[in-house]
């Protein structure tokens, strides 16, 4: 089991909580962008850069998952194709995606581009607070408790 990230837009809070996290249970943690990464030494955090260009960090990532590993995400496309490939999907603000929510996500977010095609004041997300913070920090810690292998285990 890998955790593989979408760093691009990944709050500096959860990049932190996934190095701490790829430490305690040496999993290993892979930040995904196009641009150049700094990551903290360790055998368990890697970053991958990619070139620039429209979805090429999201196609990466699809294809470096398999069944069982961690996407980290807010992106809905990205997240429905990393469950097409039987990952688990993650959001920076605790939200899990899954294949009972994923398809009205889609259809909720082709509405909004639509809305804001026309013209249509959407607004975005809210600012990130700590509250998401602790919420994507309690939910990767269950997730680790149940799937990942634990140090010194055979």
């Amino acid at each position: 089991m890998q955790v593989l990230v979408d760093a691009d837009a990944c709050p500096g809070v959860v990049k932190e909580i996934l190095f701490r996290a790829a430490r305690r249970v040496e999993v290993c943690v892979t930040l995904v962008a196009n641009q150049y990464l700094r990551t903290p030494p360790s055998p368990f955090i890697k970053a991958v850069q990619v070139p620039a260009g429209f979805d090429v960090a999201d196609a990466r990532i699809v294809e470096m998952a398999g069944p069982g590993d961690l996407v980290i995400t807010a992106d809905i496309p990205l997240a429905a194709a990393a469950l097409d490939k039987q990952a688990h999907v993650l959001d920076p603000r605790g939200n899990w995606f899954t294949r009972e929510n994923i398809q009205e996500r889609l259809t909720m977010r082709d509405v909004m581009d639509q809305l804001r095609s026309a013209g249509v004041e959407t607004g975005g997300p809210s600012s990130y607070s700590q509250q998401d913070g602790r919420a994507f920090a309690g939910q990767l810690d269950r997730f680790l408790a149940r799937h990942a292998r634990r140090p010194g285990a055979a």
